[in-house]
């Protein structure tokens, strides 16, 4: 009797078991399994990966990074650095590449230092997080945290600030020409970087305009490590802006930054792409964009646990670094056949092509507006070509 009541036992244990719910597990979504930081171990004499923290919109036509390395260093971050210089507008398709176009942020406390080593603070990557759509760190030496969250040709800053009577944010247009304005009364710095590496045309620039949400306490600008003293405007080999405020424990500056390859006035359009999204809004929005082209594909068999999700974030780190490439044009426009597209700027004469520009392929943008653009073939430079939409000195060629 005793065995048979010990077997029965045994059997509700078992039947108890099997007719418990299963736990659910929550599934991380495309985006979460991507980590941006993989491969960014690297150094010159050895590559693990040879990528950088891309924090960016699919396609976008700019990617935001925490900047490790010098003005100029193609390594621009490695997992290894331990000071982050600045968080800086890139469009580097990989380390041995280098860049172009790009300049900088970098918030501080006290004393303003706009030098990349003299402002440089030191960071952990236990206080860092990265998601393709969205970035955040603690930088121990001013107690504050940054976070970036982008869209394709803009972003939204959140700096959380100490309490201090001297919080700054130094703008870094970076050398080899550059110019910056504070316009104080909009709460705006404006300006254009012409750094590069290589490639570009002579009159390249990339025009930049940062809105802030609140008022400037001071400003200056600076020529290299040189105060510009009582100058609101600067153009020079290494221009620099710094903007101060007075902050609460806790209290968060925010900043909206766009760019444009085409004009200041475009930059300003860009910037509209933000609408009134707040910091919240946009890193949502960004998540569904990843998670939407990454969600494209499904590998079978693959295990769906949160607790081994390595064969899905291996294929969606792979389809993130494919969806860098080719990068959306500001403002452009193309055909409805897309074997035929031709983009050009929405601003100006419409130019022939999608083409390469600077190291990177570029595709239409998917907001642009359809419309036919002739083929052309030199001639005369007449009324009626110009109406046809070719620039002034082309005809439109026979229909293909």
């Amino acid at each position: 009797m005793p065995k048979l009541f010990a077997a029965l036992l045994g059997l509700s244990a078992l039947a108890a078991t099997y007719s418990a719910p299963a736990q659910s597990r929550s599934v991380p979504s495309p985006a979460d399994l991507v980590n941006p930081l993989m491969g960014t171990d690297s150094k010159p004499e050895f590559s693990n990966g040879n990528t950088y923290p891309a924090i960016t919109r699919p396609w976008g036509m700019n990617c935001w990074l925490p900047q490790t390395g010098k003005m100029g260093n193609g390594w621009a971050y490695q997992y290894g650095a331990d000071k982050i210089r600045g968080f800086k507008q890139t469009h580097q398709p990989s380390p041995w590449m280098n860049d172009y176009g790009q300049f900088a942020l970098m918030p501080g406390t006290g004393k303003i230092k706009v030098e990349e080593d003299a402002r440089a603070s030191w960071f952990s990557h236990k206080a860092e997080i990265a998601r393709p759509y969205y970035y955040s760190v603690y930088l121990a030496d001013y107690d504050l945290t940054t976070e970036i969250t982008p869209t394709e040709r803009a972003a939204r800053f959140r700096f959380t600030f100490p309490r201090t009577d001297s919080a700054y944010v130094v703008i870094d247009a970076f050398d080899k020409g550059s110019m910056v304005k504070v316009l104080a009364g909009q709460h705006r710095i404006i300006g254009y970087t012409t750094r590069n590496s290589r490639g570009v045309p002579a009159n390249f620039k990339n025009y930049f305009i940062i809105e802030f949400d609140r008022d400037f306490v001071a400003s200056q600008v600076f020529n290299g490590k040189a105060l510009a003293s009582g100058a609101t405007e600067l153009t020079a080999d290494h221009a620099l802006a710094a903007v101060s405020f007075r902050t609460r424990k806790g209290e968060q500056v925010q900043a909206r930054v766009a760019s444009s390859f085409i004009s200041a006035e475009q930059a300003e359009r860009n910037l509209q792409e933000l609408g009134n999204d707040d910091f919240d809004t946009i890193k949502e929005k960004g998540k569904a964009a990843w998670n939407q082209v990454l969600g494209r594909i499904a590998v079978e068999g693959a295990p769906t646990s949160s607790s081994a999700p390595s064969t899905r974030a291996c294929t969606g780190r792979c389809s993130f670094r494919a969806s860098f490439m080719s990068s959306t044009r500001p403002g452009s426009r193309c055909t409805t056949a897309p074997s035929t597209a031709r983009c050009g700027p929405a601003t100006s004469t419409p130019i022939r092509g999608c083409g390469t520009r600077f190291g990177r392929s570029f595709r239409c943008s998917t907001s642009c507006t359809p419309r036919k653009m002739p083929r052309c073939r030199p001639a005369s430079p007449t009324t009626t070509a110009r109406a046809a939409g070719c620039p002034s000195g082309l005809a439109p060629a026979i229909a293909t």
